[in-house]
């Protein structure tokens, strides 16, 4: 059994959101940018729309646009990779074809891609009527252990909201948007962000956390979750799935991008996880300036791998220690990772820790 308490758990939402650096849980040697967010990539801006109502929904809809213009008009080189299947992602096929962006990227939750993608869709034909084909790319997560997903209540009124009050600067992490219901290692997790400065550059990373089993946990290489394994934790719940959005200014072409998010798995992998049988585990990654030449492979492609690793690594800390306390249908519980137990863990097992 566990040492530490429970009842920390019933703490509301802080005051002043905590992310990993006040708990010394800064990863890799490569500078941040000055939000450590997605929205460091010049540029770059991050919406959300939460749903909290009544006992049972708790949902939202979270939008990454890549500049500020239409993206249908100026698109972008993208790419995507699966890590494991077992998501309802859309868009993708399009995407591995031509390596380009055309829409805003949404997040989600399962049963509600379909109605977020019709609602972008029809977003971008008002404001455009010569669009005949439109390749929306909408990602999720099954946020149905605190959420009445089967009532479906993300729509327009939520796709416009997260589009048009996307902007750059700091991005809210944790029970917000996309990450409202969803998980992090049998604790309440949600979004997550951070970002690299490589030279010139920046690359930055969002994520929508429902993953990972209790036990596999690890942060900083302290077995947090074996530690903390018995607190809180949900009788019933899967061990779930992540999206992943990389953005960098880097003129990256769109295979090498591609290669940037196929190293996005070593960053899951660090805090523990193994992607799981049951597990939607997918990467979008675009760039923001395209190439002029065709630059060849080599080394220089390092840091940015590096970059995307590190970022994704700190951006599951942030969600995990961003998220607060949640309940949801049927009084389902999704408890906060305690960060009084975590600041104990980490003195002991990395002594240079705040």
């Amino acid at each position: 059994m566990s040492d530490y308490p429970t009842h920390e758990h019933a703490s509301a939402a802080p005051t002043a959101p905590l992310r990993a650096r006040d708990f010394g849980l800064g990863v890799g040697q490569l500078p941040t940018g000055p939000h450590n967010a997605l929205t460091d990539v010049p540029g770059v801006r991050v919406g959300h729309a939460t749903r909290i109502e009544g006992h049972a929904i708790r949902t939202g809809l979270t939008a990454i646009l890549p500049h500020g213009e239409s993206v249908y008009t100026r698109r972008v080189p993208a790419a995507v990779h699966t890590i494991n299947g077992f998501g309802k992602a859309m868009g993708f096929e399009q995407v591995r074809e031509l390596g380009t962006l055309e829409t805003p990227i949404l997040l989600t939750n399962t049963l509600n891609v379909g109605r977020a993608a019709d609602a972008l869709i029809s977003e971008m034909v008002a404001q455009d009527p010569e669009i005949w084909s439109l390749n929306a790319l909408v990602g999720e997560c099954n946020d149905s252990y605190l959420n009445a997903i089967h009532e479906r209540v993300i729509g327009p009124t939520d796709v416009r909201e997260a589009l048009t009050s996307a902007h750059g600067g700091p991005v809210p992490e944790g029970c917000v948007g996309a990450g409202t219901g969803t998980s992090c290692y049998g604790f309440k997790g949600g979004i997550g962000t951070s970002s690299r400065r490589i030279g010139d550059h920046t690359l930055g990373v969002l994520l929508q956390t429902n993953f990972g089993a209790r036990e596999e946990l690890r942060m900083g290489g302290a077995p947090v979750g074996w530690l903390l394994r018995d607190i809180g934790l949900p009788g019933s719940l899967p061990a779930g799935s992540v999206m992943i959005v990389i953005a960098t200014d880097a003129p990256l072409s769109a295979r090498q991008l591609g290669r940037v998010a196929r190293r996005a798995a070593f960053g899951l992998a660090r805090t523990g996880t193994v992607c799981h049988h049951g597990s939607g585990d997918f990467v979008i990654a675009f760039g923001t300036t395209w190439p002029q030449t065709t630059r060849a492979d080599g080394p220089w492609l390092d840091a940015l791998f590096t970059a995307a690793v590190d970022s994704i690594e700190e951006a599951v800390y942030n969600a995990l220690i961003a998220a607060h306390t949640l309940t949801g249908r049927e009084g389902h519980t999704l408890h906060a990772l305690p960060h009084a137990a975590l600041r104990d863990i980490l003195s002991r097992y990395r002594p240079d820790t705040p």
